[in-house]
């Protein structure tokens, strides 16, 4: 086997390994393997055969998949300039603040609806918890843009130290 090759085989390899913990997560398996693909290889964007190609999968299981990981935010849909091929990206700036602290716009309709029933329930222990959820949903906005702030402030050092401890560590 070629240098490539074992690389390669390597990479999925650990797309398998990212695939089982985002599994666990809860995250349907073909969209786990889609996106941990998209995390680990090295192209910027993707199109549907390029990712199916990748991974010898079909362009219907892609397709199904993307489709989940569009809609959950994971992934990002343009298009491939001088042509109509859709492609897929991650917010490489600032992906797992992107995923996970950017969720403003669930949170609001969680809240929005539970501020329907507050406003169509009569009083009693349901309307009670649809008040808790409305509350609970305000303090989670407000303490996701406060950790955007943090993260943002500390990411590019956490980087540079992890970047630093891998030059630093014996070769494997």
């Amino acid at each position: 086997m070629d240098h490539r090759s074992d690389e390669r085989k390597a990479l999925l390899e650990y797309v398998e390994q990212f695939t089982e913990v985002m599994v666990t997560s809860g995250m349907q398996r073909m969209s786990a393997r889609v996106f941990s693909y998209v995390l680990v290889d090295d192209a910027e964007t993707y199109t549907a055969a390029e990712i199916a190609e990748g991974l010898g999968i079909s362009l219907a299981a892609v397709s199904g998949a993307v489709r989940e990981l569009i809609a959950a935010g994971l992934l990002i849909k343009g298009r491939r300039p001088s042509t109509r091929a859709d492609i897929y990206k991650l917010n490489d700036e600032d992906i797992w603040g992107s995923i996970m602290l950017d969720r403003t716009g669930i949170l609001n309709r969680y809240q929005d609806t539970a501020v329907t029933g507050i406003e169509t329930l009569p009083d009693g222990p349901g309307r009670d918890r649809l008040i808790q959820t409305a509350a609970f949903m305000e303090f989670m906005k407000a303490e996701m843009g406060a950790l955007r702030v943090k993260w943002n402030e500390r990411r590019k050092e956490l980087c540079t130290g992890f970047e630093e401890q891998r030059r630093s560590a014996p070769p494997r």
